[in-house]
């Protein structure tokens, strides 16, 4: 297989000052792409603002032969995410490829955590998801093409004490599925990440080695490829594996009358949760098309 390479691309990569973020642009600037480097610079919490580790980055890419240029506007505003994106534009024409990595943590679990726990999550990883996106979206349907790539966890699985960041997390599946589907017929792809490495927001535990962020980005550099196959889909990368995580829907009951009971559910509990047969939605349409299959043609399609 020949090399997959990003020449004539133009990536932005948010969080891109630290960890995940450096090795998503380090590599697609080795790979050819011109990348802005987006960093507020804050601690893991979201304190503060540094330019120091965007610099870093960009530094570290012309180093290596590469181009770059940094940024540090708070992608949590639309205001900021719309500088970002006429930045890369200004500075190198167009924008191809958004790679929404920024992210923050405060760790709290019920009944602890409070409205501006989880309000500070919603505002950088699904505001500021969607704020750079929104911006950026006029340039992707203008040329016919784009990759975006979001940033989810398998923390929204859930943990005791993660309550606000499993919420935004999962907030970022709803929003990359609605997008895929707004962008399948206009060249724009949008997929889903979940990093598994060792950084400042994972906590202690685990072989830094074993589980370091340049391990993650070959999958976050795939999905922002012009070969990328797919959208609307969510992958694993981390410690040398990958994965697909996906929703699926089960066969379920059909009750024969027209009013089931609370018993009903009791008597058919286990035919509901058997997973034999399940499908795979593609869209809220594809899901209803399966879920009400067993409902008699309305007038309108037994007319045509």
């Amino acid at each position: 297989m020949d090399e997959l390479r990003f020449e004539g691309r133009v990536a932005v990569v948010t969080g891109a000052g630290r960890g995940i973020g450096r090795a998503y642009a380090r590599l697609l600037a080795e790979r050819g792409a011109q990348v802005v480097v987006n960093d507020l610079g804050g601690s893991m919490e979201g304190v503060g603002a540094d330019a120091g580790p965007a610099d870093g980055v960009v530094a570290e890419i012309e180093t290596a032969g590469g181009q770059a240029i940094a940024d540090g506007h708070d992608v949590s505003s639309a205001e900021g995410a719309q500088s970002l994106i006429d930045t890369a534009v200004e500075q190198f024409g167009r924008i191809d490829i958004l790679i929404n990595n920024a992210g923050i943590v405060r760790w709290a679990g019920m009944p602890d955590v409070d409205e501006e726990n989880l309000a500070s999550h919603l505002a950088v990883h699904v505001y500021g998801s969607f704020n750079t996106t929104r911006a950026a979206w006029p340039h992707l349907l203008d040329q016919g093409y784009g990759r975006v790539v979001m940033t989810t966890s398998t923390g929204m699985l859930g943990l005791p004490t993660n309550t606000s960041y499993a919420t935004a997390k999962a907030a970022v599946v709803g929003l990359t599925r609605s997008l895929a589907t707004a962008g399948a017929r206009k060249g724009i792809k949008v997929n889903l990440i979940a990093p598994a490495a060792m950084t400042r927001m994972a906590g202690p535990g685990g072989d830094a080695e074993q589980m370091a962020p340049e391990l993650v980005a070959p999958m976050a550099a795939y999905l922002a490829h012009e070969d990328c196959p797919v959208s609307g889909e969510l992958y694993v990368a981390g410690a040398g594996r990958f994965s697909r995580i996906f929703l699926a829907a089960t066969p379920g009951y059909v009750h024969p009358t027209s009013e089931p009971s609370i018993e009903d559910m009791a008597r058919h509990w286990e035919t509901i949760n058997d997973e034999t047969g399940y499908t795979v939605p593609l869209s809220l349409i594809d899901w209803s098309k399966t879920f009400l299959a067993h409902l008699p043609p309305s007038d309108d399609e037994t007319t045509g």
